[in-house]
């Protein structure tokens, strides 16, 4: 057995990927338009680990989804977790529990997927704005 990919579905498949591509920083592998069906489907991973990836889903309807808390978390491991966060936050994206610890931090997709990151290794020194930034709303 292997894992494949986790399905996440959108409804606005260009803000996804600013969030996803651009924001997080994950590469799209593949993209497919099935007109036929009315969706289209992407694949993103992390830089050169594409054996845990993500599928975005976006349907063309105007169908609205609901429950994206119960879903759970994404979580990716990262070099970096204040650079992260700063460049999340230089996207436009809230921190909804910064990293104080210096070791792990959540945010949340557009479709309001929590996604959490952890410090690769041990835990980096706590630093300033992250160390005294309050929660914002829940993850």
């Amino acid at each position: 057995m292997k894992y494949l990919h986790t399905m996440v579905r959108v409804r606005d498949l260009e803000a996804s990927l600013r969030f996803y591509r651009d924001a997080l920083g994950l590469e799209v592998l593949s993209r497919k338009d099935v007109p036929a069906g009315k969706f289209t489907l992407v694949f993103l991973a992390a830089p050169g680990d594409s054996s845990a990836q993500v599928e975005l889903t976006h349907n063309w309807t105007d169908e609205v989804y609901t429950g994206g808390r119960n879903f759970g978390h994404l979580a990716y491991a990262v070099d970096d977790i204040h650079a992260t966060c700063q460049r999340l936050v230089d996207h436009g994206v809230t921190i909804n529990r910064p990293p104080r610890d210096g070791r792990m931090a959540f945010v949340r997709s557009p479709e309001m997927i929590s996604i959490e990151l952890l410090q690769t290794g041990a835990p980096l020194t706590p630093v300033e704005p992250w160390a005294s930034m309050p929660n914002v709303g829940t993850w």
